[in-house]
């Protein structure tokens, strides 16, 4: 994500944002909500007269409009976000109109922003400066590539071929190629995890091929292959060895902390009552709250109070594993600086 502040009066104003993958756009879906208003440049149908003798046609022209959103709509497989409203700056006010925002498609967001979307932003920003994270799950004769996106881990291809006993020794090799086949167009860092010996076969494999991606590969001891294999790995904080902070390491670690703290009955607070008489009597470290709670208005206030109070605010991707034990807790939850009850 690219993005340049515009003028702010206090924390009112414009921020231009470019964004620069799907995760970039799943990252808009959660700063634009309704009421707030969108300017970009869009093609739209103009009423045209050429000439007295040939009847008024209509084509369409590059606009800049500013359109008062009222829907916000994100599709992961058409890989693009759908912001909807009413026209209140440029041509045909007062009429409907939708920008389809893709990739390399520069909008400007003017609302009141919150210290979390600024967090958000930065969180976007910084990650378009490390290239996409891949993981390889592999065991004999069964491998699963995923892409790491900042929503979650993305299945790109899963590879099975029969190589258990008594296979011949060409059936693993044919394996083995096929599977380093898809990483030959991977530029960024590769952590390849699964249970056993076949992992580090294989990388020794491809490092006998000369492959690039080995150079790159972390190899990593789970028990499991797939998406638990890829939870594993985020729990084991390899993530946060190649990129600092990442989100999903984070989501993991501190849903792991909210759940313990229940289990051991510790300073913890879950659920929208729970966490306001918290936030109320102070005691929020840190509040936990789902991606898809942050357009309703009572969590937009109780967040603006606990920030008030000097807590910090984590938001989740309700698509990942740790925002959905989150969901199943309400939506919200807080680490207490002490417990309220006994």
């Amino acid at each position: 994500m690219k993005a340049e502040t515009g003028e702010l009066r206090g924390n009112f104003g414009e921020i231009r944002l470019l964004p620069e993958s799907i995760d970039d756009l799943w990252h808009l879906r959660h700063l634009i909500a309704a009421g707030d208003l969108v300017f970009a440049t869009t093609l739209r149908s103009v009423a045209a007269v050429t000439d007295k003798i040939r009847p008024e046609k209509v084509e369409k022209r590059p606009v800049r409009l500013g359109v008062r959103i009222e829907r916000v709509e994100f599709s992961v497989h058409a890989v693009r976000l759908r912001i909807s409203g009413i026209i209140e700056h440029g041509v045909d006010v007062g009429a409907h109109h939708t920008f389809n925002v893709g990739t390399g498609y520069e909008i400007s967001v003017v609302r009141a922003w919150k210290q979390v979307d600024f967090e958000r932003i930065d969180r976007a920003v910084q990650a378009s400066v490390y290239g996409v994270i891949h993981i390889l799950t592999i065991e004999e004769g069964e491998a699963e590539l995923f892409r790491l996106r900042q929503y979650g881990p993305e299945s790109v291809v899963s590879i099975t071929m029969g190589s258990g006993k008594g296979a011949e020794e060409n059936s693993r090799q044919g394996f083995f190629e096929q599977v380093l086949g898809y990483l030959s167009d991977i530029t960024g860092p590769v952590i390849i995890a699964g249970p056993g010996f076949v992992k580090d076969d294989f990388v020794k494999f491809a490092k006998s091929r000369q492959s690039a991606a080995s150079g790159r590969a972390v190899v990593i001891e789970t028990r499991r292959i797939g998406r638990g294999a890829v939870q594993e790995v985020i729990g084991l904080g390899t993530l946060e060895k190649l990129i600092g902070d990442l989100q999903l390491a984070r989501e993991v670690k501190v849903v792991e902390e909210v759940l313990l703290r229940i289990s051991r009955n510790g300073p913890v607070a879950y659920g929208m009552q729970e966490v306001s008489d918290a936030i109320d009597f102070g005691a929020t470290e840190q509040v936990l709250i789902t991606d898809t709670m942050l357009h309703d208005t009572t969590v937009q206030h109780l967040i603006e109070k606990a920030e008030k109070m000097r807590s910090k605010i984590i938001v989740l991707s309700g698509s990942f594993e740790p925002g959905e034990r989150l969901d199943a807790l309400g939506g919200i939850a807080a680490l207490l600086r002490y417990k309220l009850h006994g």
